[in-house]
């Protein structure tokens, strides 16, 4: 092989390579390990900045680490609400003492373009702009849930961040769960949420 030709091929390889890098930049592979199971995640970093890294943040310091899984939300369940929404929320149990961080600025589906789709991770809040550590997985496409959509009167929508990629039978066995209301009874411990590397 001559040495024109062997720089080409290389030339082809590292083009791969680097394609195949930036496809895959932004993306962080998480485990939620819960004690009906393990969910693999991956979030979108690129796209929702801001949530990710909040997320990563309780992550990082294992705040997530013996939180729960304490509400679910069926079409059984809300009969007050208009607009029905089908998830699971869980989040922390903050230690006494522990540090609080703020919350976090908005990062709307009509900006980021992760819309709530089955198996999206999204950060649970009250008003725009309130997002801490709470997070909710969607089971089916809840697009009530976006920018616009009816669910909350603000139409403001829920920053998505992240999308289950393994375990979406352990998500429809925590909504299937008892509850009482949407509250988990018991609620569905978080063992731990770390990164996949």
């Amino acid at each position: 092989m001559t040495l024109a030709r062997t720089l080409v091929i290389a030339s082809v390889l590292a083009a791969c390579v680097s394609t195949r890098l930036r496809a895959q930049a932004g993306i962080v592979h998480v485990v939620i390990e819960t004690s009906l199971g393990n969910i693999e995640a991956d979030l979108d970093s690129a796209r929702a900045p801001i949530t990710v890294t909040n997320f990563l943040r309780y992550v990082d310091a294992k705040r997530y680490d013996g939180g729960r899984f304490h509400r679910t939300v069926r079409l059984d369940n809300q009969p007050d609400n208009d607009v029905k929404i089908e998830v699971i929320q869980g989040g922390t149990l903050r230690a006494p003492g522990a540090p609080s961080w703020p919350a976090i600025e908005l990062e709307r589906t009509s900006v980021t373009g992760i819309t709530h789709g089955d198996g999206v991770l999204s950060m649970a809040r009250g008003g725009p702009n309130t997002a801490t550590s709470d997070f909710f997985i969607s089971i089916g496409p809840q697009h009530a849930l976006d920018f616009a959509g009816k669910r909350n009167a603000d139409g403001q929508g829920f920053a998505a961040f992240g999308r289950v990629t393994k375990g979406a039978d352990v998500v429809r066995s925590i909504q299937q769960s008892p509850a009482t209301a949407q509250n988990l009874t018991p609620a569905v411990s978080i063992v731990r949420i770390g990164r996949k590397q």
